[in-house]
């Protein structure tokens, strides 16, 4: 399954289904097949995905600086972050919330 987040005011954004699952869980909305963000909702949901992509990078660094101290090699991580993930969606939001235009998808 896809993801297709619909705006009046930013282009299509696409998600493969984990990752806008993991997105829509992170900013507290069901990830149905159908949904919207409202305009008032948006700030909230930035700053809730600012927090967990600060708080994935900081757990990365905390697990490299573990292994380091104990001589092993440090952890490999998935190839694309939430931050590379996040970013188009964050930007859509930021567009989104200036126009007053909601975000849908599934319909």
């Amino acid at each position: 399954m896809l993801y297709k987040f619909k705006s009046k005011a930013a282009g299509d954004l696409i998600m493969l289904e984990p990752n806008g699952r993991r997105v829509l869980q992170i900013i507290g909305k069901d990830p149905g097949p159908k949904g919207i963000i409202l305009p008032e909702e948006m700030p909230g949901a930035m700053t809730k995905l600012d927090q967990a992509i600060a708080q994935e990078e900081a757990e990365h660094q905390a697990q490299i600086e573990d292994a380091k101290a104990r001589g092993e090699v440090p952890p490999k991580f998935e190839a694309v972050s939430l931050r590379q993930r996040a970013v188009p969606f964050i930007d859509m939001l930021k567009r989104c919330s200036k126009e007053g235009k909601e975000i849908v998808w599934g319909v």
